[in-house]
């Protein structure tokens, strides 16, 4: 009888065996995942921080990143009111304190008599806690001149991207030429492109125009659908107001032609208005797209199938750690609805503390309250910042030759465009040429920006992303730097 030959085995004695999971037997669908704002410029730059903290010579003193919309990363400061309710619901015993408002004591009691066990540690209702869907609901026909909003089509969420997910999960269906396509501005934020290549569906790109402050196109749309009907089935419209990476404001015409476009060619529509709140440009407003499909009339409000997301993340608030957000539907199919709730039921409930901050959001302090002054003054000087910052970075930006940066209307972004001698173009060896400009910039200045690339851009054009976030002292030094680098690159390489 042959013996079955010796078992490699390893320093530790145990048997040796091929991985279960390893690059060529993991899902692949992963593996096409991108999301460029956390990509290897971010890597670098960490590695870059760890350097100099161990003392390594480098040009620069410190690394500024501006590669990501964190507000507080970047040193803007959290809205008192916030904070002393969350403190209140994190340890009640602070109730006893009389250091606190009594406003912020009363709403610290109502959320926390709205939490099991009267504690923000227990699970909530899977949709979300239902007095803080009750005030979402009171916020949204606030914010919409009285249009109705029910309490049930509100659904609280895990930032705005959870809700964005799910939703595209409950759309992505069919193989092959009837597999789900999904419509996405160029340039998008890469949560839409990561999503769609994870779920395995079609990414149906539609380019937003960049001559013309970045604005949508319906022609461009027509084309955009009716070139994917031919290898897809597009069934939703994403659209991001104020817009992500190119801080652009919708005009409200615009938003009734989207609507108007999406009744006519069967899309369900996705709204990502998390930047409601930051407007900066005169003659800008944000209109939310619920708004606006209801002052349509019944042709459309009654028909037209809609999703909107919101987040605490944003805004003046800026709480990004806190992931809380909400997102509401309109014209659901309702055995879909009852399908959507059990989807979310899966993951228990969305972080209970998100889910306070997101009630304070909405329902802030009140006239005659006693945190209102205080409020308004916080809200007001963070909101008016953010509005000097976008205005200083488009006119710091175009003084330089080679870089145009359209107005930063609204958002924290500036994506501008930016030319790159051929000379560049060949040095950058099969590596983006915006990707080895940006990585030039953050070893030769300590700067982080994200190449427009991670983004999606027309081919032959190059752009970078960078926030307006940081202080107004670091932004100065920021543009002042990507001003000297862009002129000694283009003297290189020319």
């Amino acid at each position: 009888m042959k013996k079955s030959p010796p078992q490699p085995h390893g320093a530790n004695g145990v048997s040796s065996r091929a991985k279960v999971l390893t690059i060529d037997t993991m899902n692949p669908t992963v593996k096409k995942v991108e999301y460029a704002v956390r990509g290897p410029i971010v890597q670098r730059a960490v590695e870059l921080e760890r350097e100099l903290s161990q003392g390594v010579k480098k040009p620069f003193a410190e690394v500024i990143k501006a590669n990501i919309g964190d507000a507080h990363a970047m040193g803007q400061q959290p809205i008192t009111f916030f904070r002393q309710v969350l403190a209140l619901c994190s340890y009640p015993e602070l109730l006893n304190d009389s250091t606190f408002p009594e406003d912020a004591k009363s709403r610290a009691r109502r959320i926390l008599q709205s939490c099991g066990g009267n504690s923000l540690g227990s699970y909530s209702a899977s949709q979300g806690i239902e007095s803080v869907r009750q005030d979402v609901a009171r916020y949204i026909e606030r914010r919409d001149g009285g249009v109705p909003c029910a309490p049930d089509n509100i659904y609280l969420t895990t930032g705005a991207s959870d809700g964005i997910v799910t939703m595209l999960k409950l759309l992505v269906c069919g193989e092959g030429a009837t597999r789900t396509g999904v419509m996405i501005s160029i340039p998008q934020y890469p949560l839409y492109s990561a999503a769609l290549a994870e779920l395995g569906a079609v990414q149906v790109n539609y380019y937003l125009n960049e001559e013309k402050c970045w604005s949508l196109d319906i022609s461009e749309l027509q084309r955009s659908v009716d070139e994917a009907r031919t290898h897809c089935n597009p069934r939703a419209l994403c659209i991001i107001n104020p817009g992500n990476p190119t801080g652009q404001v919708q005009s409200r015409q615009c938003i009734e032609d989207v609507i108007r476009f999406a009744a006519k060619e069967r899309l369900f529509l996705m709204a990502d208005e998390v930047y409601q709140d930051n407007v900066y440009a005169d003659g800008c407003q944000f209109h939310s797209f619920k708004k606006v499909l209801f002052e349509m009339g019944p042709e459309y409000s009654s028909t037209v199938e809609l999703a909107s997301f919101h987040s605490t993340s944003k805004c003046y608030m800026g709480e990004c750690g806190f992931r809380g957000g909400y997102m509401e539907i309109i014209n659901m199919d309702n055995e879909v609805k009852a399908q959507l709730t059990k989807l979310v039921s899966v993951r228990l409930c969305p972080p209970v503390p998100g889910q306070a901050l997101m009630d304070l959001v909405v329902n802030p302090p009140q006239p005659g309250e006693p945190s209102y002054d205080n409020f308004i003054k916080e809200r007001t000087a963070t909101l008016s910042v953010l509005a000097e910052k976008a205005k200083l970075t488009e006119q710091v930006l175009n003084t330089v030759e080679g870089i145009r940066c359209n107005p930063v209307q609204g958002a924290m972004y500036s994506f501008p465009r930016i030319s790159i001698p051929e000379k560049a173009v060949k040095e950058a060896n099969g590596q983006q040429p915006d990707m080895f400009y940006c990585m030039r910039l953050l070893e030769e200045t300590g700067i982080c920006l994200v190449p427009g690339s991670g983004f999606g851009q027309k081919d032959g054009t190059y752009h970078f992303r960078m926030t307006i976030l940081p202080p107004t002292d670091k932004l100065k030094i920021l543009l002042d730097k990507v001003k000297e680098f862009h002129h000694k690159f283009t003297q290189k390489y020319s």
